[in-house]
């Protein structure tokens, strides 16, 4: 089976121009969404639950299906395990042949350069923060709310109530106040 994706951003786009060429490649179905890249498509995850192997998916333009080339290339690698063909008619990029699978590896290789580039930039940072005396992370220590929860809590096992009990009276997990109890140097029972 052959779908088509066509979406616009906004609901007072139209979508004509996308329909028109799916339609003319041969597209069989057509899911037609009017959302923004950056919100929940749904129609996009009715599309994923719906192709099986040997379909093709086709959409008019690359940036019509991903909002990055992470995602892009996210879905597309998605649809080659899933043995789904894919065309993009403006990119001309078509998985189904061997060039089309050319492009599309180095869309994906530039994908991965990319992060591999945005963790080496984070990494860098990182090490010239230490070497500034900088520590990342969160700080040590609870903070001033969870620390009377602690105390709240340390005195309630002093008085013989449990831990279960303890977190149902504090609002907290139970996991939770035994690390509170441990921080403040109260031995527990088991």
């Amino acid at each position: 089976m052959i779908f088509g994706y066509a979406r616009v951003s906004t609901a007072d786009q139209q979508l004509h121009l996308q329909t028109d060429a799916l339609q003319k490649y041969g597209c069989t179905t057509i899911l037609q969404e009017k959302a923004s890249s950056v919100k929940e498509r749904p129609v996009l995850r009715q599309l994923l639950d719906q192709v099986r192997p040997g379909d093709t998916v086709v959409v008019w333009k690359l940036d019509r299906l991903g909002r990055s080339l992470k995602d892009l290339v996210t879905l597309v690698t998605g649809f080659q395990e899933q043995g789904v063909n894919f065309v993009s008619l403006q990119d001309h990029l078509d998985t189904t042949t061997a060039q089309g699978r050319l492009m599309f590896n180095l869309f994906a290789s530039l994908a991965e350069f990319e992060r591999d580039l945005i963790r080496e930039r984070t990494n860098a940072g990182l090490t010239a923060a230490r070497a500034r005396g900088r520590q990342g992370g969160r700080p040590a220590g609870l903070s001033p709310a969870a620390l009377a929860k602690a105390e709240a809590a340390k005195t309630l096992y002093l008085q013989g109530h449990t831990g279960g009990q303890i977190a149902t009276l504090l609002g907290a997990g139970r996991a939770t106040i035994y690390r509170y109890l441990a921080f403040l140097g109260v031995t527990t029972k088991g």
